[in-house]
């Protein structure tokens, strides 16, 4: 599939998946830190009445283009869920996706993920089929070819090692954050612009 996009400059692949951002808890990392001083990751604690979710959804697609000089660029784009990852909002989050790649003069998204049942749903797979369908009916928009990974195979999508050197960047020592801090401190070690959040429709809450 990356040879294949490799000669079609209109195309781009892209590794999607999904990821919970807490508030609360701390990744395992090293830090430099003075001998009688040392750097302590505590798991911090909600206080009552604290309106924000102790952790936060997100979808995250890693995009592929080739360039004229036979390289690879590439990019990540996010997108926060007021809620839980569902078919509703996938669909949604596709929608905006092409979208914005049709706006990038791109043709076709060659779409990596895995079976989350979010991806492999009867609702998801109908609606992909309609969009190409009125892509190819209307002769304007961005495909979308999906690759579906093997069961537990978490190594063979390259957006995963991102997710875990992304919260190591945004941890916070010394307190908790807002849910709004987070998103920004999240959109900012990505080098995203931020995008408005996704919400599940009523429907399908």
């Amino acid at each position: 599939m990356i040879r294949l996009a490799a000669s079609h400059p209109a195309w781009v692949v892209g590794f999607q998946d999904e990821v919970w951002w807490s508030r609360l808890a701390q990744p395992a990392q090293h830090s430099w830190a003075e001998p009688d001083r040392p750097l302590r990751l505590v798991e911090q604690a909600v206080a009552k009445g604290d309106p924000d979710p102790k952790a936060l959804a997100c979808y995250g697609l890693l995009l592929r283009s080739a360039t004229e000089g036979g390289g690879w660029r590439e990019e990540t784009w996010l997108r926060f869920v007021d809620g839980r990852p569902v078919s509703a909002v996938t669909t949604e989050y596709l929608a905006r996706c092409c979208a914005r790649l049709q706006a990038a003069g791109k043709e076709a998204l060659l779409l990596v993920w895995d079976d989350a049942p979010w991806h492999v749903s009867r609702a998801v797979r109908t609606w992909i089929r309609a969009h190409n369908r009125r892509v190819k009916r209307g002769g304007r928009g961005v495909r979308i070819v999906t690759c579906y990974l093997p069961i537990k195979s978490p190594w063979l999508n390259p957006i995963e090692p991102k997710w875990v050197h992304g919260k190591r960047r945004v941890t916070e020592p010394a307190r908790l954050l807002s849910a709004a801090e987070l998103i920004d401190r999240v959109y900012a070690a990505f080098a995203c612009d931020p995008q408005p959040v996704l919400a599940i429709p009523a429907e399908a809450a």
